[in-house]
């Protein structure tokens, strides 16, 4: 540490968690060098090319919307300032198997109920659940804000004994069960819980994961678009990092790091490299920060846990604007996220959500989440050569490739083309699994949080530190080490969350 107090930090790894924590320590005037592995920041928000007729497409390679992170870091960091944002007002339209009409969530609580009572026969408490919900993620949202590591004593106090059981620590089935009456109604409700992972309904803990994918600020809990596809957050934080002063060094190999000593060594040009720093902060996967350190229980405690993703990507693209069959006779209603249930019951989705965990079976249909991205970039009048459909769906096993599984990728597209008027301006399809994403973006099981979100590895067990009461965020036993990537609480992919809070944690510490 230097005379004034300004600190040399070393970040290894620029997804949005690095970019995030780069971007608040520089502003708080340390001095930040950022290592990448990759040519490019952006882990994985960020995009692919592809060439079609001649003519040129990105696309969203990993991430496609913006949700979880927090307008406090969206502003601060300076994003607000660079980039447009646009989310669809028109309520998600939700269909399930041999029903021609489908639902629509209505955000006014009273029209949800009569919506949900006539379609669905839900007799169940929609103003309570969303009342319940919304203290929640209030709560959570506090504790983003003032960086408070997540305590169930303090969820207890603020929250009292019964919701911080229900919404925190209990299972999702029980949270469901207590509010709803009706299986559509609680299918809708409780299918985030494995959007990631094969999280069991019934697994305690997972009824927190529902509010948390609600708590992100920048759209109010809702998830939005960005003017030239998401992965513009994270190439437009590297630039205004790089302004602000971080050293940022691409397309480097790190070779080991010295937490004790915050000594890191790393290759680049060919050139063996080595920083002795104040703090070293992970912004990785677990696996990986327990490889280069070569800290014994961290590499023991890492490779016991449960990281298996089971999601699946299909990126589709039309000559064409989309037109959907239903809700399609606006621009808004052309835009709605839109969700195809494969199964009717809670019992037949658990039934497929662990069918494919042992890897005997590649794909047990479940849920079909469709982005209208196209659709969104004309609202921010951003034109593209192609219109392009994202399509996040469940559950896939961790064994093959997308291009080992054409009969997946065929059988995907026929259930979404089937919603669509003109199916025949599809010219272009693209399948990526949980195998894919592992060998894209270096994620240990597939799974695009790294880990899952089940006991033991959600809210307050969501951390690696031997002294969690002072610093939730520190590396194992290592004083100078922190860690912060989507492992951590809270989780959630695009964000930064985790990172914004690690260094405000460290910023306290020093």
């Amino acid at each position: 540490m230097t005379i004034d107090g300004t600190k040399n930090i070393v970040i290894i790894g620029a997804g949005i968690n690095g970019l995030v924590a780069a971007n608040y320590l520089i502003r708080a005037g340390h001095h930040v060098v950022l290592l990448e592995s990759k040519d490019r920041v952006g882990g994985a928000c960020v995009s692919e090319t592809v060439e079609i007729g001649g003519r040129s497409q990105d696309y969203a390679l990993g991430a496609s919307t913006l949700g979880l992170m927090q307008d406090f870091v969206w502003q601060e960091t300076g994003l607000a300032d660079r980039l447009e944002t646009w989310t669809c007002t028109h309520p998600d339209i939700v269909f399930f198997p041999d029903v021609e009409d489908p639902v629509l969530i209505h955000e006014d609580p009273a029209r949800l109920a009569q919506e949900l009572r006539d379609h669905w026969g839900e007799e169940g408490d929609i103003r309570a659940y969303q009342a319940d919900h919304d203290r929640v993620v209030a709560f959570l949202r506090q504790g983003y804000r003032t960086a408070q590591p997540p305590r169930v004593d303090e969820a207890k106090s603020a929250l009292g004994s019964d919701l911080a059981q229900r919404w925190i620590t209990g299972s999702a089935s029980q949270l469901l069960d207590h509010y709803f009456t009706a299986e559509r109604t609680k299918l809708y409700f409780g299918m985030m819980v494995n959007e990631s992972g094969p999280v069991s309904l019934h697994e305690p803990y997972s009824a927190y994961i529902i509010p948390m994918m609600s708590s992100g600020s920048v759209f109010e809990g809702y998830y939005g678009y960005i003017k030239g596809g998401i992965w513009q957050v994270t190439q437009e934080l590297g630039r205004i990092n790089q302004e602000l002063g971080v050293d940022l060094i691409l397309s480097c190999k790190v070779r080991g790091v010295d937490a004790a000593n915050a000594v890191v060594r790393y290759e680049s040009d060919g050139s063996e490299h080595e920083i002795k720093s104040d703090h070293v902060i992970f912004a990785t996967d677990p696996q990986t920060a327990a490889r280069l350190t070569g800290d014994a229980d961290l590499t023991a405690k890492t490779q016991v846990q449960k990281i298996l993703g089971t999601s699946g990507k299909l990126n589709l693209m039309f000559r064409n604007p989309v037109q959907w069959k239903t809700h399609g006779d606006s621009p808004q209603g052309q835009t709605a996220f839109r969700y195809f249930f494969a199964v009717d019951t809670v019992k037949d989705f658990e039934a497929a959500t662990q069918a494919v965990t042992d890897g005997e079976v590649d794909f047990a249909p479940g849920y079909f989440q469709v982005y209208c991205e196209g659709q969104a970039m004309r609202h921010l009048a951003d034109n593209n050569p192609y219109e392009r459909l994202a399509v996040f769906f469940k559950n896939l096993a961790l064994g093959q490739t997308g291009q080992e599984l054409a009969q997946v990728e065929a059988t995907l597209r026929q259930k979404v083309l089937a919603h669509i008027a003109n199916p025949q301006d599809c010219i272009w399809s693209r399948l990526m699994t949980p195998r894919d994403l592992q060998h894209t973006f270096g994620f240990p099981g597939g799974n695009i949080e790294h880990t899952m979100l089940v006991e033991g590895q959600s809210y307050d067990g969501r951390h690696y530190s031997q002294a969690f009461g002072r610093r939730f965020y520190q590396w194992g036993s290592f004083d100078n080490a922190s860690i912060c990537g989507s492992s951590t609480y809270p989780g959630g992919s695009v964000a930064g969350t985790p990172a914004c809070m690690c260094v405000q944690e460290l910023l306290r510490d020093w």
